[in-house]
């Protein structure tokens, strides 16, 4: 009998060796946080666990802000736990500040939770290094090569086995790749390998999770040398181990962190080099329901204001001191960051404690982001209070430009309503008269006009007591049929009237009167079309006569309104020309009469199947663009990056065949001889559908249940922004960085009683194609990050117009990588910028003490 017992284990083990002859390694570890999860005792029960298991290794990704927490409630297990922080078992491989997806956000606020986040890890751990980035679910983002590199990374890992729900990475590559970035950046990167399966019967999980037999099979058979898998345990999880312990560890596996994995057990290097598109990122979240429209909008507004506010305190501290107090600034990005959390997208519903849900504190962070900002913009705007100013003005209007480039875009401001019974004009600083429209309006007494501000900066207008001509021009009429044509001094275009307000004609008139609409299908532009499941119909937005208001025309603003319905609910649309601009605007309401089902089919609670009813797009509720481009090529914004589709079509309806289809702030068609072009803005991020055969369409609205069995369904009326820019020439021809950059930082105008008639430049990146990622006071310095997004990688000439001392040029982390020269022409500073396309840079600037 011993005998048998031998020959069957010798014969088992044979036959293990031959399954996979080469050591099979595994990375455990924890993922978590005091908001996402992270039970207080889980520190002392690691502790124990390390002690008792010491072939056991920990990767670590919890959330920062958790180790205050763990300090003021089990004191004794901080303590133990700070003494070992240095040991070669434990490595903490995700310092961002709220663990976000990092897609779905700006690059600038990627930066902020990766500077926040290791800022907030030092306090407790300042001997800690961080040496690869591995995550849990699917954070990443195309332009994280540079990132990672310039806050010290030297490794990536782009698996996550365990936690799949919203989306994996593109199978690709065998032990290494170097992920190179669009910027040209690479970091050496442990890929979900080309053999590594989804799981059968899963849909969250690749079957590298717990080194099943299958994935080292399959791995070998690719030619691995050493396949290494992977699980981060939810922080409060009981398990320990994840493959077991001691004699009895699944497969044979062996514990290893990924620094120690990929510099002592892999090559350490590869030829494989993997220009990483966007669109390998296999990602999917609750596009169109209410809970994630309403999170979305949300941070991208407190995004926008955050970075303005930065721009204009530094404004002010170059001409006046001013300081913005840090704490304050400091707090308003960290409740930011909070909102960025993934469970913040991905969990909306789920309770953050006991009072609230993720949706609901959400709601109370982007609020207090919000609040700081403007109190720090109010105390700028202070600063530049002038007791010296003429006694003859009613009072200024200073216009901010946080944009680099040179701006004339129309403003309304409200100004004392005292003043609506006089004859008010407005000057510039020249003392030139500029035209203006004045408006009383239900909520306040409002002057329009058109100011022009030179870079980045600031331009100022003085109200006077002085007659100027009428701007009345007419540039909205109906025809026989009760269409509305629309026109300014770009675009002439009509809404059909019978077919519920959509675009009949759309005229680029400096461009060979180029027409965008197309009649020539079935869909109408900016047709609201959705499929009503409950119903099994599809109702559209052009099955109903629309009405139309025209609520402002002159020479600044064509605006008109549109009300019309879908299905039994009613829709309003305002559709605004600005006099100069290239974007049309779009804001759409619509009051749900009840919360109806929308999507492709009613899904049950059957949340774990394959096949899921909220996620082929075609059959929400879209807004759609069909044009007349010929053949044309998608392209779409990512942070630091704008991503060419490679895609046929965004169509899929299951958890396996996930396809990117995802728009942060603009989406793009240039048709194939790059002569014209479509671009759509959205005011938050989102996903949209595209197809040679379907018409390029933004998600609006899904109703019904999605992830974990949730009704994700219609409690207040949709509101959105969005808006149309048809163009000549490509993309980057077209500048349409720059478009979404004004579109997202308008310019922002005040009134005032006492500042000086003057204006100011500051920055003036000229036609560099750089964008002011971010200008900030930081201690006695400004703080100057700039984005190529459409450049090229010849020397680009930035002009700084006050004293400079000195320029240095320091990396993400604040590591200095050299002095940047500069030519100094009395208070203007000229430096000459070198940098790639896509590629980020950031300088510190010393002012010279006036």
């Amino acid at each position: 009998m011993i005998k048998i017992i031998s020959i069957t284990l010798f014969t088992t083990l044979l036959l293990f060796a031959k399954a996979y002859p080469q050591q099979p390694y595994f990375v455990d570890g924890y993922h978590g946080g005091i908001y996402g999860h992270y039970p207080m005792w889980v520190t002392q029960f690691m502790l124990d666990k390390l002690a008792k298991h010491p072939e056991w290794k920990l990767g670590l990704e919890i959330e920062p802000e958790t180790w205050d927490s763990v300090q003021r409630n089990t004191p004794d297990a901080y303590r133990g736990f700070k003494r070992i922080v240095t040991d070669q078992r434990i490595e903490f491989t995700n310092p961002t500040y709220a663990q976000p997806y990092c897609y779905n956000i700006s690059g600038e606020s990627i930066i902020r939770q990766f500077s926040y986040g290791i800022k907030k890890m030092q306090e407790h751990f300042p001997e800690v290094n961080y040496t690869t980035y591995a995550v849990e679910e699917p954070c990443f983002t195309s332009s994280l090569p540079q990132i990672l590199n310039q806050f010290g990374f030297k490794y990536a890992v782009l698996k996550t086995p365990n936690t799949c729900w919203g989306g994996y990475m593109r199978a690709h590559g065998g032990q290494l790749i170097n992920w190179i970035g669009p910027d040209g950046s690479s970091i050496l990167t442990v890929p979900r390998y080309t053999s590594e399966a989804l799981e059968k019967n899963s849909t969250w999980q690749t079957t590298a999770w717990n080194n099943a037999l299958s994935f080292l099979q399959a791995s070998t058979a690719q030619g691995i040398t050493n396949p290494v898998g992977m699980c981060y345990q939810d922080a409060g999880w009981r398990n320990g181990p994840w493959l077991g312990h001691g004699d009895h560890i699944k497969n044979k596996s062996v514990y290893v962190t990924w620094k120690e994995y990929i510099e002592q057990i892999s090559a350490g290097k590869t030829d494989d080099n993997w220009h990483l598109s966007q669109e390998d990122i296999l990602v999917n979240l609750m596009w169109g329901s209410q809970a994630l429209q309403r999170i979305a909008q949300a941070v991208r507004k407190s995004e926008n204001k955050i970075v303005m506010t930065e721009k204009v305190s530094a404004m002010a501290n170059i001409d006046n001191q001013y300081i913005p107090a840090k704490d304050r600034m400091d707090d308003a990005w960290r409740t930011l960051m909070m909102a960025q959390h993934h469970d913040s997208w991905i969990v909306p519903y789920n309770k953050l404690d006991k009072e609230q849900t993720w949706a609901q504190a959400i709601d109370r962070w982007t609020d207090h982001t919000n609040r700081l900002s403007d109190v720090i913009v109010a105390e700028a705007m202070e600063s530049y209070h002038d007791t010296n100013h003429r006694t003859d003005q009613l009072g200024y209007i200073r216009v901010f430009n946080t944009v680099g480039t040179n701006r004339a875009e129309v403003v309304r401001v409200e100004i004392p309503q005292q003043y609506s019974t006089m004859s008010v004009g407005l000057f510039n600083s020249k003392n030139e008269p500029v035209p203006s429209v004045l408006l009383q309006e239900d909520e306040g007494l409002f002057l329009t006009f058109r100011p022009a501000v030179s870079g980045f900066g600031y331009s100022t207008y003085a109200l006077r007591t002085e007659k100027q001509r009428d701007n009345k021009r007419q540039g909205i009429r109906f025809s026989a049929q009760g269409d509305c044509i629309i026109e300014n001094d770009r675009y002439q275009f009509t809404l059909d009237r019978s077919k519920g307000g959509t675009i009949k004609s759309l005229v680029l008139r400096h461009a060979k009167n180029k027409e965008f609409a197309n009649l020539d299908t079935t869909y109408r532009l900016g047709e609201i079309a959705g499929h009503f499941y409950d119903e099994q119909q599809l109702y559209s937005s052009k099955q109903q006569e629309a009405r139309f208001t025209v609520l402002q025309d002159n020479d600044f603003l064509k605006q008109v309104k549109v009300e019309g319905t879908i299905a039994s609910h009613p829709f309003t649309q305002i559709i605004t020309l600005e006099a100069g601009q290239k974007r049309i605007d779009f804001d759409l309401k619509i009051d749900w009469e009840d919360n109806v089902g929308i999507g492709e089919y009613k899904q049950e609670h059957n949340w774990t199947d394959n096949r899921r009813a909220y996620t082929d797009d075609r059959y929400k509720l879209k807004i759609m663009f069909p044009n007349s481009l010929t053949s044309p090529t998608l392209y779409k914004n990512a942070p630091f990056d704008v991503c060419e589709s490679r895609l046929e079509n965004t169509f899929f309806g299951k958890w396996d065949e996930i396809k990117h289809n995802v728009i942060l702030n603009w989406i793009d068609l240039t048709e194939e001889d790059n002569e014209y072009g479509l671009t759509v803005l959205s005011d938050h991020t989102t996903s949209y559908v595209c197809a040679p055969e379907y018409p390029l369409s933004l998600t609006a609205q899904y109703s019904g249940i999605g992830l974990w069995g949730v009704n994700y369904g219609i409690t207040e009326a949709l509101h959105m922004k969005f808006a149309l820019v048809p163009h000549t020439g490509k993309w980057d021809e077209a500048n349409i960085p720059l478009e979404s950059a004004s579109w997202n930082e308008p310019l922002l105008a005040g009134y005032h009683t006492k500042v000086a008639l003057k204006d100011r430049t500051f920055v003036d990146t000229h036609a560099s194609g750089f964008e002011i990622s971010t200008m900030q006071v930081e201690g006695e310095n400004i703080l100057l990050r700039l984005f190529n997004s459409t450049g090229n990688h010849k020397p680009q000439r930035i002009t700084l117009q006050f004293p400079v001392s000195r320029i240095q040029e320091v990396l993400l982390n604040e590591q200095i990588v050299q002095q940047v020269p500069f030519e100094q022409h009395g208070d203007r500073s000229m430096v000459d910028i070198t940098m790639p396309r896509f590629g980020i840079k950031t300088l510190s600037i010393q002012k010279t003490d006036n």
